[in-house]
């Protein structure tokens, strides 16, 4: 037998559906910046036509007693509600609902007087309902009786014939820069025009420029020392000559790892300069954090369980075959020793956080586990409720779609390969009207230090004009590879 048979009252007969918005039955939160509108819909009923009533519910996560707003009827069943985020971090709402007698006695009453029907008894049955003495005095004139009846307010609803929606929803809760913003990224050792490897106080020079292009990111590659062994030469070449610089995505050398500064760019009261300098233009640093190692990092020496090892004794490097790239060890999140590599990659967001960065574009998230990242960014998001992760992932839609889902604040897009007028106008309605608006931020870049499309290649300047214009204007983020375009 049903469980809720069993129960000395009836369940309530309300029912509740298609609560709206929520991301995959409320697995993961939907996303909002500060001051935006949470705009929550629902399909409410119940059997026959007794009057039903639907309300939002919605607090801080960790606060105590619900806000309540009521929901207004839109007509076939379909209610709706909207509250405001006012701060950083999570937000819970739900909606609940009854089939009010009062309400509906209410209604009926109004129907029946305006079709001249005898009221005697409904004022009677009106009174037990509201407890009003007015009702329930047949000596009263029916006129009283009918006007006091209209102007009673609904009693709270009996706690027994409520029915709160099964799912208690969430909304994350980001900075406004998360949903505008543009970013401009340049490489800081190539500042300077004499071919010397420029620094940090070069690039506080350059913040001037930055601002006056109307930029409110800056945007670094990695900043940290450049691995020796098997580094690159130019064009991607085998050989480093001996005055090559190496590939910044190489991290780790003798002079230390993720935690640590290019020694040519500067030292970290260079770093904390830059940040505060760039602050005073309303500009925020954002940092390239790439989880990889050049064979130098001392990650190899001091924790070699964290990378994957191949039968001939040597450390598994990063392969994209038939690419090889014999200057990165990718790190193994499946290692014996997960749990201490998962908690020290998080150290380093915390390390940069320490030094006032809160913008992190993650290199290639998608070729990490998806596990780790929900945990990652929801642990720091917990203490730090400001930050933005941009994922700098052209990968499949899932998987894409689903990093959006684990926390990421922002997504790079197909953009780079949509140029036709039907191709932009098919993307851009997905990024808008789909569900997934819910949780994927769109950034749109026109290009990447590592990707010129042909249009740009062989457009000229028009073709470099256009692409600018359309990212500016049909996203709400944006960013650029800024050199390329000078």
């Amino acid at each position: 037998m049903n469980s809720e048979l069993k129960k000395e009252t009836a369940p309530p007969r309300v029912v509740i559906e298609s609560v709206l918005p929520q991301v995959d039955c409320g697995r993961y939160p939907v996303k909002r910046a500060v001051g935006d509108d949470v705009t929550v819909e629902a399909d409410v009923f119940t059997d026959g036509h007794d009057a039903v009533v639907a309300e939002l519910l919605w607090r801080r996560v960790g606060a105590g007693d619900w806000r309540v707003a009521p929901m207004a009827f839109l007509g076939n069943d379909h209610w709706t509600a909207s509250f405001q985020v006012e701060e950083l971090g999570r937000y819970e709402y739900t909606v609940r609902g009854w089939a009010d007698p009062f309400l509906t006695w209410q209604r009926d009453l109004r129907k029946r007087q305006e079709a001249g029907q005898d009221l005697s008894v409904d004022f009677l049955i009106g009174g037990a309902l509201s407890c009003n003495p007015i009702l329930k005095d047949a000596a009263r004139p029916a006129a009283e009786r009918y006007a006091t009846a209209m102007a009673l307010k609904p009693p709270p609803p009996d706690p027994v014939r409520v029915l709160q929606y099964e799912r208690t929803l969430q909304v994350v809760v980001d900075p406004v820069r998360a949903r505008f913003s543009s970013w401009y990224e340049l490489f800081p050792r190539s500042l300077r025009g004499d071919g010397k490897h420029a620094n940090l106080r070069d690039l506080i020079a350059f913040l001037p420029e930055v601002d006056a292009m109307g930029f409110d990111v800056l945007y670094l590659p990695p900043v940290h020392p450049v691995g020796m062994t098997e580094r690159k030469g130019k064009n991607n070449a085998l050989k480093a000559a001996p005055d090559d610089v190496g590939s910044p995505w190489a991290i780790g050398a003798k002079e230390g790892g993720h935690k640590a500064l290019h020694p040519q760019l500067g030292t970290f009261a260079d770093f904390d300069a830059l940040v505060r300098a760039a602050g005073e233009r309303g500009i925020q640093i954002a940092l390239d954090i790439a989880f990889q190692c050049s064979p130098d990092h001392p990650y190899v020496r001091e924790h070699p369980s964290w990378f994957k090892q191949r039968p001939d004794g040597t450390v598994q490097y990063a392969e994209n075959p038939p690419k090889k790239y014999q200057d990165i060890y990718p790190f193994d999140f499946e290692s014996k020793d997960s749990q201490g590599l998962w908690q020290e990659l998080k150290s380093i967001f915390e390390f940069w956080i320490g030094h006032g960065v809160t913008l992190f574009r993650v290199d290639n998230p998608h070729t990490k586990a998806f596990a780790f990242w929900e945990w990652c960014i929801g642990e720091l998001k917990a203490k730090h409720p400001e930050l933005i992760f941009l994922s700098e992932a052209f990968t499949r839609p899932r998987v894409m779609h689903k990093l959006a889902k684990l926390g990421f604040t922002q997504s790079y897009t197909y953009f780079t390969w949509r140029n036709t007028r039907y191709e932009l106008t098919e993307y851009f309605t997905e990024l808008t009207q789909h569900s997934s608006r819910e949780y994927l931020r769109p950034s749109v870049w026109p290009n990447t230090p590592d990707i010129l499309h042909e249009y740009l290649q062989h457009g000229g300047r028009p073709a470099f004009i256009t692409r600018l214009v359309l990212a500016t204007t049909l996203a709400a983020n944006y960013g650029m590879y800024g050199p390329a375009f000078e």
